[in-house]
C-alpha cells in the first residue's frame, strides 16, 4: 500500500474518507474548544499529512496554547505536514518520521489533553486495537480526550472497541451513527494516566487490505 497516494481519496468531493475527515475536524475542533485554559498537549498516531489536525489548528483560538507533535513513518507525508505546518505558523508543532507504534515517541508529551489515533484501528490486528487502547490510559491525561477512527465493515469492532475503553476508564462522549460506514469515536479518560514503559510497542501496522485478505483465506466453520 503507497500511503502517501492513499491520501489522494480525501480530494475526492464526499467520498467516505472526506467525509469521516470532516467529522474528524468537527471533534477536533470541539475538544479544544471545551480544553481548560493554558498549555494543551496534542499527540497524533500516525499522522499521516496531518491534515485533521494542523487544517483545524490553523485558525483556532488556542493554536498557540497547543504543543502537538505528529509521528507518521512515511517522509513523503512528513515532509507534507511539516510544510503544511510552516505555512500556517505552527512553530509549536513537531512533524516526527518515525515508527508510532512505540511509546517512547511520546513520553516527553504525554500525557496529552487530546490523543489522535485516527486511521489506526483498522489497519491493526484486534489484539493490538486492544493493546493500543490500554497505552492510551497512559497517554493520554485525566479528563483529556481520544478520537479514533475506524470503519464498521463486518465484522463490526466498533462497539467492541467502545467497551475496551470503558475498561480503561474511558467515557464515551460522541458516536458517529452506526450508519455511517467510516465510525468516528471520542473519549475521554477518567482515571490516573498511567506510566509508559520505555520499549512497549503498542501496535504492528499491518494494513487493511492485508487483514482482508487474510480474513477471506480463514478457514470457515462448519
Amino acid at each position: 500500500m503507497d500511503w502517501n497516494a492513499w491520501h489522494d481519496q480525501y480530494d475526492t468531493v464526499d467520498s467516505r474518507l472526506a467525509r469521516r475527515l470532516h467529522t474528524v475536524r468537527e471533534q477536533i475542533r470541539h475538544a479544544l474548544d471545551e480544553a481548560p485554559t493554558g498549555p494543551l498537549n496534542v499527540i497524533s498516531l500516525c499522522a499521516g499529512d496531518g491534515r485533521d489536525i494542523l487544517h483545524v489548528l490553523a485558525d483556532h483560538p488556542r493554536r498557540d496554547d497547543v504543543r502537538a507533535r505528529l509521528v507518521e513513518l512515511d517522509p513523503r507525508n512528513t515532509a507534507a505536514a511539516s510544510e503544511t505546518a510552516r505555512r500556517a505558523g505552527l512553530d509549536r508543532v513537531e512533524v516526527v518520521t518515525g515508527d508510532a507504534s512505540l511509546v517512547d515517541r511520546y513520553q516527553d508529551l504525554a500525557p496529552a489533553d487530546l490523543v489522535l489515533v485516527c486511521g489506526v484501528f483498522g489497519n491493526i490486528t484486534d489484539a493490538d486495537i486492544e493493546r493500543t487502547i490500554g497505552a492510551c490510559g497512559g497517554l493520554c491525561d485525566t479528563g483529556g480526550t481520544v478520537i479514533w477512527t475506524r470503519h464498521r465493515a463486518a465484522p463490526d469492532h466498533v462497539p467492541l472497541i467502545c467497551d475496551w475503553f470503558a475498561g480503561q476508564d474511558f467515557e464515551l462522549r460522541w458516536l458517529s451513527d452506526p450508519a455511517v460506514r467510516q465510525g468516528v469515536g471520542v473519549h475521554r479518560f477518567t482515571g490516573t494516566p498511567r506510566p509508559l514503559h520505555a520499549g512497549t510497542r503498542m501496535f504492528e501496522f499491518v494494513g487493511y487490505d492485508v487483514l482482508r485478505a487474510l480474513r477471506q483465506n480463514e478457514p470457515s466453520g462448519n
